[in-house]
């Protein structure tokens, strides 16, 4: 497929003979930072009832990108020491100074790929970076094993995909056991508990820091960083042990935090339900240690070189405690509430939720092991080494408090709306479904596209961050898109369908669809926005994703608590829904322009054009997605799980098929290519049986 083109200027800034060493490993200049020691993307916050696993945030996966548009080849930026350059040099061609000793190209360890970043291969095979063909390699210099890393990568998917499609299993039992009433808010408040606590304290900084400074002393230590992988492995548990255990004393002050007006006279819901919150919350606390001590051993493996160990052990969790929740189903019962709940149903959940993180990390332990890592406590850290740590950990520390922040006043505004009916809980599995077109598309492509602009903004080839950037939209927008307008409108209907069940009535479920098709509309600005703080950090300007955090967090502060004094009780978290879409909208839009400022151009007209193309395809599958709702709910009633369950399948399938066939009658380049790729993949494999 060929990319169309739009020049930003020259794609290598002139090197300047008064930046000594511009290129060479570890040393400093402008677009070159110390010695690949980037801080990564924290997670997207603190996400309610889970997120993204830290391997899924911090390890990117193997996609078959389609190579940017080609590059005349450039003048070579190696010459060896004494040479007076290339006799084909153009004019005003000036070399940068090396050492005399400086190895020759063959000896040189390249910089990308990093481990655990693996390199992206166009398809058709590795058919070298745009801009000129690769170096070649001696025969003593070791290759990198692509065939391991194809099987890495193919891993990594599989376990993504498995994760998540458990992961809504798992919601859908305990929606099915515990409800969305004064139950359900009880256990999801207190659940999140862990999630953000963890977060704030060392989560994002542990995603963010950690795995860039082992890859660094991995290429900086005579003992390939593993003295320094002991020292960090030991730091990071004990500051887990001592932030776990203080969260755990103060569960009742917390729990008054997020939910400071969930309270009454004794006997009351109210009261009943605070007492359960912090009851669960002395039992889901001490996941903060297993959790970061998941983020640790992750990281851990990803520098040596396993990736699908991390992307599997969430599977497990979410096995766990969905075999919790059938036994609590069998034991306890449905339609239970705070004040009749048996003490060992109570037991039964807050162990057994705890119990699945657990397992999580404890199924790591093996692959740790295989990787060669054995545990030696020492803290004895060499000079400099805290305070490396604390400057990478700076404005990225603002960006991981701003995203909390946010949402705890978001769940601060759920609890006050409405007690009992609409509240929390309904904001918080809304946004577990609202994160799963995001996660299956959008964490693919911003972690696949890292390495890439990152390599490309360190050399100051902006154009090819530019092109990175706009292919990584437009790929990502082909499914967003039509994910977006379609959910929008069939929310309501799908959450009947999957939650009308058990303790949940098919009323409280369309709500939760409702907020959930809110929350989808605003979901290209989300992706949009992520993409971009992406490209901040492939230039290692982790300040100015700071800032467009702080403005998405103050937009979103300011929308909730407009929601709660404009819009009645019952329809607050459905307005925390739009707020969360109108901050992201206004982030995407000033994160635009500062990337303007500093790349010059982002493809705008490419991106529009190919964004206006998919939105008018999906306008046909619009038009009979509702035509359907309509015609359904003249014969079924509404709402009610076979009302959701023909709009679902009639109009949804309906829908998404008028949209593929739309995509093509406008010869939608981006959807082509997807299609090509698809049936290439299931053509392979249907060849090879």
């Amino acid at each position: 497929m060929t990319w169309p083109m739009h020049d930003a200027g020259p794609t290598t800034p002139e090197p300047d003979p008064a930046e000594p060493g511009l290129d060479e490993p570890g040393r400093t200049g402008p677009g070159r930072h110390p010695a690949d020691a980037d801080p990564l993307p924290p997670l997207e916050g603190p996400m309610p009832g889970g997120g993204p696993s830290p391997a899924e945030t911090t390890l990117p996966l193997a996609l078959e990108w389609p190579a940017p548009p080609a590059r005349p080849p450039r003048v070579p930026t190696f010459t060896p020491a004494g040479s007076s350059g290339p006799a084909d040099a153009p004019a005003g061609w000036r070399r940068v100074p090396r050492p005399a000793d400086y190895p020759p190209p063959d000896d040189l360890t390249p910089r990308y790929p990093q481990p655990g970043r693996p390199p992206q291969v166009p398809p058709g095979g590795p058919a070298g970076p745009p801009g000129g063909p690769r170096r070649s390699r001696s025969p003593g210099q070791r290759a990198t094993p692509r065939p391991s890393l194809i099987r890495s990568s193919a891993g990594m998917a599989a376990g993504t995909l498995v994760s998540r499609a458990t992961g809504f299993l798992r919601t859908l039992v305990l929606v099915y056991a515990v409800g969305v009433s004064f139950l359900g808010n009880a256990y999801n408040n207190a659940n999140t508990l862990p999630n953000t606590v963890y977060y704030l304290m060392l989560g994002g900084i542990f995603t963010s820091v950690v795995v860039p400074l082992l890859v660094r002393a991995a290429r900086r230590d005579p003992d390939h960083g593993e003295a320094y992988a002991q020292r960090m492995f030991t730091l990071g548990a004990v500051s887990l042990l001592v932030v776990t255990v203080v969260a755990t004393l103060l569960a009742g002050p917390l729990v008054d935090l997020y939910a400071p007006t969930i309270h009454g006279p004794p006997g009351s819901p109210n009261s009943a339900e605070h007492h359960l919150m912090v009851v669960w919350a002395y039992f889901f606390i001490p996941q903060i240690f297993f959790y970061g001590m998941c983020s640790l051993i992750g990281a851990i493996l990803n520098t040596r070189g396993r990736f699908a160990a991390p992307m599997w052990a969430p599977v497990v969790n979410n096995l766990v405690v969905i075999v919790v929740g059938g036994l609590y189903i069998a034991t306890v019962g449905l339609n239970k509430d705070p004040q009749n709940i048996s003490a060992a149903g109570v037991q039964l959940l807050g162990i057994g939720t705890t119990l699945g993180v657990v397992a999580q990390t404890v199924v790591l332990f093996p692959s740790l092991r295989g990787a060669g890592f054995r545990w030696r406590p020492t803290l004895a850290f060499k000079q400099g080494e805290v305070s490396e740590m604390g400057r990478m950990a700076g404005w990225m520390s603002v960006y991981v408090i701003s995203q909390w922040a946010g949402n705890l006043v978001v769940q601060i505004v759920a609890n006050a709306a409405s007690p009992g009916a609409n509240g929390y809980s309904a904001y918080s599995i809304a946004w577990q479904l609202f994160q799963l077109p995001y996660a299956v598309v959008g964490i693919s492509v911003i972690t696949a596209l890292l390495p890439r602009m990152s390599e490309h903004a360190s050399a100051r080839r902006y154009s090819l961050v530019r092109d990175d950037f706009s292919i990584g939209v437009r790929l990502a927008s082909v499914l967003v898109v039509p994910a977006a307008i379609y959910l929008g409108v069939l929310g309501g209907p799908l959450a009947q369908f999957l939650f009308s069940y058990g303790s949940t009535s098919a009323e409280r479920a369309n709500y939760i669809g409702v907020v959930f098709g809110l929350f989808s509309l605003g979901l290209v600005p989300y992706m949009l926005t992520q993409l971009q703080l992406r490209v901040f950090y492939s230039f290692q300007d982790s300040r100015t994703a700071a800032f467009v955090g702080l403005l998405i967090m103050a937009v979103s502060i300011a929308g909730n608590y407009i929601a709660l004094s404009a819009l009645p009780r019952l329809d607050v978290v459905a307005g925390l829904a739009i707020a969360y879409g109108i901050a992201n909208l206004v982030g995407a839009m000033a994160g635009w322009a500062l990337l303007l400022r500093r790349v010059g151009s982002l493809d705008g007209w490419a991106i529009a054009r190919s964004l206006t193309r998919m939105h008018v395809a999906t306008v046909p599958g619009l038009i009979f997605a509702v035509a359907v709702m309509i015609g359904v709910g003249h014969v079924v009633q509404n709402p009610s799980a076979s009302y959701g369950a023909l709009v679902t399948i009639i109009g949804g399938g309906g829908a998404t098929l008028l949209y593929a066939l739309s995509a093509r009658a406008l010869r939608i380049a981006e959807f082509g290519y997807l299609a090509k790729t698809v049936t290439a993949k299931f053509g392979g494999q249907s060849r090879r049986h």
